[in-house]
């Protein structure tokens, strides 16, 4: 299929440009989201954690393991999918099977729509815990900065995720475009026609009126028999 419905996958087997694709928003939010979910579950596991002088660590986050856990879920599975979602961009312009596509942009969309849902409720989480958390309890010292950084950066992934989900959407709206997904439609050049236009250039115009026929002219073979000419005064 090469028209409507096919998301793109008429044009199927196109060379891959790596400068057009790294300008993609989808590309750069996809990285900027997996910066950010590294930071939120490395932060945790360093420095997320004190120590009450027992060999028992207690989470940074009002103690609950719950926080810790959840971030840290949260964080790898983002990172993770980030890589998986980022590798099949750049195998995307290979998938000729308009199903597939189909189902690709499908699956990234409620993907995206569900992680952004999960990075606000983790954002709420730690920072209410964060925020219950009282300095005499817990030496607050060196893992507060570490908490900081993973509750910032958790609001930064809301943001990052909920932009891949509007550039999923409207990827999916815009599946019936022929020219989605390719690179003259990425660079914002305009498609190229598969048929010439109607104005030919050197085509003359020829008026209708040059094919009437001639006026009908009076000759001698026309006079019927016996035909006198009037005698001119």
């Amino acid at each position: 299929m090469d028209g409507a419905g096919s998301f793109g996958a008429g044009r199927a087997g196109s060379a891959f440009d790596l400068i057009a694709f790294i300008k993609q928003p989808q590309t750069i939010l996809r990285v900027l989201a997996w910066i950010f979910s590294m930071v939120v579950f490395a932060s945790i596991i360093n420095e997320g954690y004190v120590n009450m002088g027992s060999e028992r660590l207690h989470c940074v986050f009002n103690k609950n393991a719950d926080a810790c856990n959840y971030g840290i879920a949260i964080g790898i599975v983002a990172f993770l999918a980030c890589v998986f979602f980022l590798a099949l961009d750049v195998y995307f312009p290979q998938i000729s099977s308009v199903k597939n596509r189909k189902r690709a942009v499908l699956l990234e969309m409620v993907f995206s729509g569900f992680w952004t849902f999960l990075w606000f409720v983790g954002f709420c989480f730690l920072a209410s815990q964060w925020s219950h958390t009282s300095p005499k309890e817990l030496p607050l010292e060196q893992a507060s900065d570490a908490a900081r950084a993973a509750i910032a950066f958790s609001f930064f992934s809301i943001l990052s995720w909920a932009g891949l989900t509007v550039c999923t959407v409207q990827r999916f709206l815009l599946g019936t475009d022929m020219t989605l997904f390719t690179t003259e439609h990425i660079a914002g050049q305009p498609p190229k026609q598969p048929y010439p236009s109607n104005d030919v250039i050197g085509q003359t115009t020829i008026s209708v009126n040059a094919y009437q026929s001639p006026p009908l002219i009076e000759t001698v073979e026309t006079r019927p028999p016996g035909y006198k000419i009037p005698p001119a005064f």
